[in-house]
């Protein structure tokens, strides 16, 4: 075969590949990297690839692209450039959040109030200082995931350091009480830490407005690579670092910085400031044209999660006398997850179901669709009929 004709076979081939790729409703997950932000990473790999520490000219291309982002990122947040730190994603800026203000102030004492529904990068630090001592309070949520400020306020003690409660749920999207929990954080003197991974990105989230001392944000949850992160910790929090070394990020995270990443997260941010209305409008659209058509379709669905205090893009449901991994397995033409634990046996539920009560019934047959900026109507359409004709398929499979 001609080279030219190789070329054009090649392509070809790859275009049949993308054409039949299943439709992504998985955006909780992870989200694809934005081209706009993929394009202001590149020099950063190869051009500008000095080390920010460095006082060199290459070094200092470096440092002023990192302190541009950090700007941005404080934008967003309505915080000062001083007070982000960048980490390497979510799970890194929950450690230490959770354990870098335990350690800090232990001296104070060793309690800690998280909901039963956070996220395993919240959950395992915490269950990890409750070895090393320290007293830790799960409080429960009610049928829709929110938990209660009365609960969090029964639970604090003469000891309490830190409450640490998510923004919004990651598997049925719940919207904390946030703001109520700050003010009473703030009239008792206990640090307070939500886990953003969720929400930023989706709804506005600003420090002062949410009364937050720390704040988690992800890269890879809103358009940016993955591996970049940032911790938003309020000016006069005691915290200790969790990695020591060189005094990078203020002495709280050494190491030297991945450039390229925290550009494209400073970046990503820079499009959520000017769009974020457009993007909540767009996602929340979607979600409900997808949601009322599942329903009017298909009989016995129910709806995990609040039905309107939750993030836009989230719709976690249940189809009732099926399992939610054998239908996704029946329904290749979509990619989504299910309300089963994932690395476990396939009857185990989420954790999060479970602490809101759901039926289990119910709670294996729950599916996550997390719409996304490139879903279209079209992709919601189809979502509905390929969903639709499995399940009817594999009931009546079930039934015969």
């Amino acid at each position: 075969m001609k080279p030219e004709k190789q070329r054009e076979f090649e392509l070809a081939s790859r275009f049949a590949q993308f054409r039949h790729k299943p439709i992504y409703v998985d955006y909780n997950a992870t989200t694809p990297v934005d081209p706009a932000v993929l394009e202001e990473m590149f020099p950063y790999f190869s051009e500008s690839f000095g080390n920010p520490s460095s006082f060199n000219w290459y070094g200092l291309k470096a440092k002023e692209a990192i302190d541009q982002a950090r700007l941005r990122v404080a934008d967003c947040l309505g915080c000062q450039p001083h007070e982000i730190i960048f980490t390497s994603g979510g799970t890194e800026s929950n450690n230490l959040a959770i354990k870098g203000v335990a350690y800090a102030c232990q001296y104070r004492g060793n309690h800690i109030i998280t909901s039963a529904i956070e996220h395993p990068s919240v959950y395992m630090p915490c269950e990890y200082l409750r070895k090393q001592g320290f007293d830790i309070t799960y409080v429960p949520v009610d049928e829709y995931g929110i938990v209660s400020v009365d609960d969090i306020r029964n639970a604090i003690k003469d000891s309490t350091i830190l409450i640490s409660i998510m923004h919004a749920n990651n598997e049925v999207g719940t919207i904390q009480p946030i703001e109520e929990i700050g003010l009473m954080s703030k009239e008792l003197g206990i640090y307070f830490h939500t886990d953003a991974a969720q929400s930023f990105g989706k709804i506005p989230v600003n420090v002062d407005d949410l009364g937050v001392d720390l704040l988690t944000l992800t890269g890879h949850k809103f358009y940016a690579p993955k591996c970049s992160g940032a911790l938003y910790v309020r000016e006069g929090t005691k915290i200790d670092p969790l990695i020591n070394g060189s005094p990078q990020e203020f002495g709280l995270r050494a190491g030297t910085e991945s450039v390229p990443s925290i550009v494209g997260l400073g970046k990503a941010c820079h499009v959520i400031s000017s769009s974020l209305e457009k993007i909540s409008d767009h996602l929340l659209r979607l979600r409900e044209r997808l949601f009322e058509q599942l329903v009017s379709e298909i009989p016995g669905i129910r709806l995990n999660g609040h039905p309107t205090q939750r993030v836009p893009n989230t719709l976690n449901i249940s189809f009732l006398g099926v399992h939610a991994k054998e239908l996704l397995a029946a329904t290749p033409e979509i990619a989504a997850s299910t309300g089963v634990m994932s690395h476990s046996q396939p009857e185990e539920i989420s954790h999060v179901l479970k602490a809101m009560g759901v039926e289990e019934r119910y709670a294996l047959g729950a599916i996550r669709l997390s719409v996304g900026r490139w879903t279209s109507d079209t992709d919601v359409d189809d979502i509905v009929d390929y969903l639709s004709s499995r399940y009817f398929s594999l009931v009546e499979r079930k039934t015969a």
